[in-house]
């Protein structure tokens, strides 16, 4: 099977990039995957981008750009002069752009690419109905909010035009399924990245290290979180620190920035900026406790994926897309209310004070990861190929 997948890849800094990195990885160990042509935006030099040895042979093809209207043509013209037996769009509403025309022509690819008869699958990671506009950070006018919804759901129609799309929630599927009357969506769990088999449990009990992890300044702020790290210092005889790292949202350039300075009185908080991919292990690694101080939700979690596969307690709001998982995939973790400093401060607590608790948590948390590994995902989207490319589907036959 010659597959393309059309994504951001690391080194971009493109929203997704991680995830496609992981799922790619294991495409390529697949023993049914002869090539995978990974069709990426130009902001990445083919000749920076290191590729690992292991697996079928990859090639990098830096064919769109974000924020351009020629992407649908450039796209689909290299698709095909690839010729793939499948391609898989590894997508969210504003994966080719953060302006309307270029993200909506984006959009509209996949149903291009199948006009082609290139057999198209999208991976849609969020939806705009599970979407707090206003939370997120695009508008807080209502009218506007009526217009977003409108243009979300025109948008939602043309990725709904590909022969296949997963999703990873159930509720998506549900929602899709209800309200658009879609019958060609597949729900294919988020997966976990990466599960290490030596993950250990022990613990310096003298100190407690939380880490929050993202994109910070609309939905995701760190201010309450900063401002309970203060008072619970003041109750917990453990020394309490704490690590925020990520970047800032596209849309709140210069929020982190912001916060350090207005904290900057505080104590034992670190700012790491951009996080490298070979560098997470070692962010995870070193905490003891993952926060995600989170007023609403865009997508599946993949931090909560991650706190998972390194056996991390997780302390969350139980909102939207991360009680859907807790539903869904059996993570765990301590609850409060969002935007209340003293219901944060009250959930940190209990796992800096209760050891066995929050070690119950952490490999509760390792064992709902290893159940959905990243492995079994990529041979889930393979089975979901086979089904509507007859080239693959008569070698599947022939094969059996």
């Amino acid at each position: 099977m010659k597959l393309a997948i059309v994504t951001a890849y690391p080194p971009s800094k493109l929203t997704l990039n991680e995830y496609a990195y992981h799922l790619i990885k294991h495409f390529r160990m697949q023993e049914r995957v002869t090539e995978v042509v990974v069709l990426t935006d130009k902001t990445v030099e083919a000749s920076t981008v290191e590729a690992s040895n292991e697996g079928c042979t990859m090639r990098i093809i830096p064919c769109w750009k974000f924020n351009s209207v020629m992407n649908p043509i450039n796209i689909v013209k290299t698709l095909k002069k690839e010729a793939p037996d499948a391609v898989l769009y590894n997508l969210q509403f504003m994966k080719f752009g953060d302006k309307k025309i270029p993200a909506a022509l984006g959009l509209a690819t996949p149903m291009l690419s199948k006009w082609a008869k290139i057999p198209t699958t999208v991976l849609l990671h969020n939806i705009m109905e599970t979407v707090d506009l206003e939370e997120a950070g695009f508008t807080q006018s209502p009218i506007k909010k009526k217009i977003f919804g409108w243009i979300g759901t025109q948008l939602t129609r043309l990725v709904l035009q590909a022969d296949k799309v997963a999703v990873t929630i159930d509720r998506y599927a549900e929602i899709l399924q209800d309200k658009y009357n879609a019958q060609n969506v597949q729900v294919i769990p988020h997966g976990t990245f990466e599960v290490p088999k030596d993950v250990s449990f022990d613990a310096d009990y003298s100190k407690v290290q939380l880490m929050t992890f993202g994109k910070f300044g609309t939905y995701k702020k760190v201010e309450q979180l900063i401002e309970a790290v203060e008072v619970l210092r003041k109750d917990v005889p453990a020394e309490i620190e704490l690590v925020i790292a990520g970047t800032d949202n596209p849309n709140v350039k210069g929020y982190l920035a912001g916060v350090q300075e207005q904290y900057a009185h505080v104590p034992g908080v670190e700012f790491t900026g951009y996080v490298e991919e070979e560098d997470v292990p070692v962010i995870f690694g070193n905490s003891d406790v993952v926060v995600f101080p989170y007023t609403a939700t865009t997508g599946s979690s993949g931090v909560l994926h991650q706190a998972g596969s390194y056996g991390k307690a997780v302390v969350m709001p139980n909102i939207g897309d991360l009680a859907d998982l807790v539903a869904d995939e059996g993570y765990k973790g301590v609850y409060f209310e969002p935007g209340e400093v003293d219901s944060l401060v009250t959930a940190l607590k209990v796992l800096c004070i209760d050891k066995e608790y929050r070690l119950q948590l952490a490999k509760n948390n390792y064992e709902a990861a290893k159940a959905l590994s990243m492995e079994t995902i990529s041979s889930r989207y393979l089975d979901l190929f086979e089904t509507i490319s007859p080239t693959l589907s008569e070698q599947s036959a022939l094969a059996a």
